[in-house]
C-alpha cells in the first residue's frame, strides 16, 4: 500500500515536498479525487443551472484544498520544500488567505530560479483555471512588488456556516 493510499489524497499546495509516487500514480489520484468533486457539486447545487460551474458547500469550507486540487487538476505546477523549509521547485502555492474563506495563491520557487519573472503570467493562468471552476481570483501586488491572487467563492454564494 502506498502512502497516499494510507493517509488519503491531499492535494499538492506547494508548502510540502513533492506528493510521493509516479507521475502516473499521483495523475489517477488527482482524477479520482478531481471526479468526487464535480459529484459533490452536482448533488449539492441541483437548484443551480450549471451546478458543476459553483463551488459546493464543501469546498467553502476547505477553500485550501478544493483550489490546490482544481490547479492541480489542471497540469499546472506546484512549487515544493524540503524538510528544511527551503524551496526545492517552481510553482503555485496555495495557503489561506487574510480573510476567512479565501484562499492566498503565490508563485514561488527556489532562490535564483527566475519565479519572480514568471509569476504575472503564471499566476494569471491560474486565475483562468480558477475561475472556469467558479472561483473569484483577483490579481494583487503585495509587498516587495510580488504579485499574488486572492481568492474567493463567487458572489452571492455562501459558506454552509453562514460567512
Amino acid at each position: 500500500m502506498s502512502t497516499e493510499e494510507e493517509t488519503g489524497f491531499e492535494p499538492a499546495t506547494g508548502e510540502g515536498p513533492s506528493p510521493p509516487g509516479t507521475a502516473e500514480n499521483r495523475a489517477a489520484s488527482v482524477r479520482t479525487a478531481l471526479a468526487g468533486m464535480l459529484q459533490i457539486r452536482r448533488l449539492t447545487n441541483s437548484g443551480h443551472a450549471a451546478p458543476e460551474a459553483v463551488p459546493a458547500p464543501w469546498e467553502l469550507l476547505r477553500p485550501v484544498r478544493a483550489v490546490a486540487l482544481a490547479l492541480e487538476a489542471s497540469g499546472q505546477a506546484a512549487s515544493a520544500v524540503d524538510p528544511s523549509g527551503r524551496r526545492t521547485a517552481t510553482g503555485y502555492r496555495v495557503a489561506a488567505g487574510t480573510s476567512p474563506g479565501t484562499v492566498r495563491v503565490e508563485w514561488l520557487g527556489p532562490p535564483g530560479s527566475g519565479a519572480a519573472h514568471e509569476e504575472e503570467g503564471e499566476l494569471t493562468r491560474c486565475a483562468t483555471v480558477l475561475r472556469e471552476w467558479g472561483w473569484t481570483a483577483l490579481l494583487y501586488r503585495g509587498p516587495r512588488r510580488r504579485r499574488f491572487l486572492e481568492v474567493e467563492p463567487p458572489p452571492g454564494v455562501r459558506r454552509p456556516d453562514g460567512r
